[in-house]
């Protein structure tokens, strides 16, 4: 903000366009003659700066190629105006995150983004700095997580769903694909026990997976995880969608009991606290292996 009413400095600088990133009053007189674009966020761990990314890339990459230069500032130049940049370094030369900033670091040593827009940060870069990003499944199950842990601060559950199966959906029509899992690649089935049909498969799992019943070099046996934890998936809907913080889930067919669910979390047997929690019970499902 200091940098703003430094006239002459802006001036030998050749500054021509000016970014904003803050949730504050400005002053109008001090942008009459450049450029301006406003980003309203606060340098909070919960804000989404990662959607503005594309509109600040373009702001920044048009005033460069006009022959202009661009200040980004925010209130101490040290979190949101250090992430743009980054983010513009990111993308328009294809560099790790660490890598973007450590070229900001050489001229700003203090900058440091927080941890929230550091995630954001890392996330842009495992999408391959994609334009588009509401429709890539990587940044719907982020917003979905997100939801989540907002909704479980309030103690409600989230208004907004986000199912597995139907992001796969969205990345087969888009062609965006995410890497795979070692669980993914095991290409397991989860089918119910009384009916056989298959109520998920192994590209529905969250990274918990259930323990074996012993673990190498040990003599002492211990029992296997009792749940396989999944991420929602359309036929529990009905029940997801019922704004109930926690609750059973019964097999689409059967209607058997083949697990439950709580919003804000659950507890395996080994000790993993899983949040969300939405579990298929291991004694109400039969694992089939997709591959020899």
């Amino acid at each position: 903000m200091y940098a703003l009413r430094r006239r002459e400095a802006l001036k030998e600088a050749g500054i021509t366009h000016v970014v904003s990133v803050l949730r504050l009053p400005l002053d109008k007189e001090l942008f009459v003659q450049y450029q301006h674009k406003i980003v309203e966020v606060d340098d909070a761990e919960n804000e989404n700066l990662l959607e503005h990314f594309a509109d600040t890339n373009k702001f920044i990459s048009d005033a460069l190629k006009s022959g202009g230069a661009v200040l980004i500032h925010c209130a101490m130049g040290k979190s949101r105006s250090a992430t743009v940049l980054t983010a513009y370094l990111m993308a328009s030369r294809r560099l790790a995150p660490h890598l973007a900033l450590g070229i900001i670091k050489r001229v700003r040593p203090f900058v440091e983004p927080n941890s929230g827009f550091m995630q954001q940060l890392e996330l842009y870069y495992q999408m391959e700095f994609a334009e588009n990003i509401e429709d890539h499944p990587s940044y719907q199950r982020w917003v979905y997580l997100r939801d989540v842990e907002m909704s479980n601060a309030a103690g409600r559950a989230p208004e907004r769903i986000h199912f597995r199966d139907a992001r796969a959906e969205i990345g087969r029509i888009t062609g965006v694909k995410e890497d795979e899992t070692p669980e993914e690649k095991s290409g397991m089935q989860l089918k119910c026990k009384k009916c056989r049909i298959v109520l998920a498969n192994s590209a529905s799992f969250t990274p918990h997976m259930p323990k074996p019943a012993q673990p190498p070099h040990s003599e002492t046996p211990k029992p296997p995880c009792a749940h396989h934890f999944v991420e929602p998936l359309l036929w529990m809907k009905t029940e997801l969608s019922k704004g109930e913080i926690s609750g059973k889930l019964e097999c689409p067919k059967c209607k058997s009991k083949v697990g439950a669910y709580a919003w804000q979390g659950l507890k395996c047997s080994c000790g993993d606290w899983i949040v969300p929690g939405i579990s298929m019970a291991r004694g109400k499902v039969d694992e089939v292996s997709l591959k020899s």
